[in-house]
């Protein structure tokens, strides 16, 4: 990722910030010299001095037979605008787009004990629908081993990060 120094980011933890309140992200792996993405929900948590992006694909979904041998490209990106020209203080501007993008790159390991599964989607429901753990823990063993065969489970350790906050800081305040 190209940053000026302008745009970067003020720190890690900021950084780690803006990847916890975005955390839908889209997951880019290779298959064959080829980039395929998956857009999916990420927990994000910090395990001693590593951080870890916890998801799960679709069982039928292919990436992730690929997520395991090759790093993988998770983009976190969210609040993003259009910058007319016609803002700006010169005639002679351009057009910009203003955003803010983290990248984290790592190798995933897949999780494949039905326990740590179901541990898995369990704290992806406490993250993103608290309120249906009530719901889900009243579901039968059945119901919920059903759903655990039917995903794949992975933890992806970060071994970088790159982010860019891209938000006119190069403009006059007037201007912004």
């Amino acid at each position: 990722m190209y940053v000026p120094k302008h745009f970067q980011f003020e720190g890690y933890a900021e950084q780690l910030a803006f990847m916890k309140q975005y955390s839908f992200a889209t997951i880019v792996s290779m298959k064959d010299n080829i980039p395929i993405a998956t857009q999916l929900p990420f927990h994000i948590r910090e395990e001693a001095d590593k951080l870890v992006l916890s998801a799960h694909f679709a069982l039928a979904n292919e990436q992730a037979d690929y997520i395991e041998a090759n790093t993988s490209l998770v983009i976190f990106s969210e609040p993003h605008a259009y910058i007319s020209p016609m803002h700006y203080d010169r005639q002679e501007s351009v057009p910009t787009w203003d955003y803010i993008a983290v990248h984290a790159y790592g190798t995933a390991r897949i999780i494949t004990e039905e326990a740590a599964k179901a541990n898995a989607l369990e704290q992806m429901i406490r993250t993103y629908d608290k309120a249906y753990l009530t719901q889900w823990r009243g579901l039968s063993d059945r119901f919920k081993r059903g759903m655990i065969r039917g995903i794949v489970a992975f933890d992806l350790e970060v071994t970088g990060i790159q982010g860019q906050k891209k938000i006119s800081q190069n403009k006059t305040a007037v201007e912004r």
